[in-house]
């Protein structure tokens, strides 16, 4: 399994038990919808390793307490610390309307109610408190806040997510 085929799903922050169990941090806003999984994808080494779950429950609010297979100690939980976890993309809940995934928005074309066709989103950057479309405008990086009041549409079917950003906000990078 490649991380292209992935989804971030949290990271593995602390051991909880003597018994080898962790406490995995969810990046989710729906923690519930992830306690009955099987398996994950735990990135060791700089590769995707499967683990199996052998039980596992919320802890606290977004901690899910997980107990792998074969991680049967505190060391062979150690060994796991800081490590990502991630699962296939096919496991991603359906979004309704117009909620989307970041990933899947890559090489929707962007357009203003105001200013017309912007360009082909090529990312989302999400590094920072607030999220931006990366748009290539003809070789011009445009970068857009990711938010709600600017989004007015998104059609899936079509590839297209339009937009009403404040006056003067694309010019800026033109």
């Amino acid at each position: 399994m490649l991380k292209k085929e992935c989804f971030y799903l949290g990271k593995i922050v602390s051991k909880f038990s003597f018994k080898g169990e962790v406490l995995i941090k969810l990046d989710t806003d729906e923690p519930e919808a992830y306690t009955k999984m099987e398996s994950v994808f735990v990135d060791y080494n700089d590769n995707l390793v499967p683990f199996f779950i052998e039980k596992s429950s919320l802890h606290k609010s977004d901690l899910l307490r997980a107990k792998f297979e074969d991680v049967d100690t505190e060391e062979d939980a150690d060994d796991l610390m800081r490590c990502d976890i991630y699962l296939p993309l096919d496991q991603l809940p359906e979004l309704e309307g117009d909620k989307f995934y970041f990933h899947e928005i890559i090489g929707f074309t962007a357009e203003d109610v105001n200013f017309g066709k912007i360009g082909t989103i090529t990312g989302v950057n999400d590094s920072s408190y607030q999220a931006l479309f990366e748009i290539d405008h003809n070789g011009n990086e445009i970068l857009i806040p990711v938010n709600d009041d600017f989004i007015k549409k998104v059609d899936k079917k079509n590839k297209i997510i339009l937009l009403e950003t404040p006056p003067g906000l694309i010019e800026i990078y033109l």
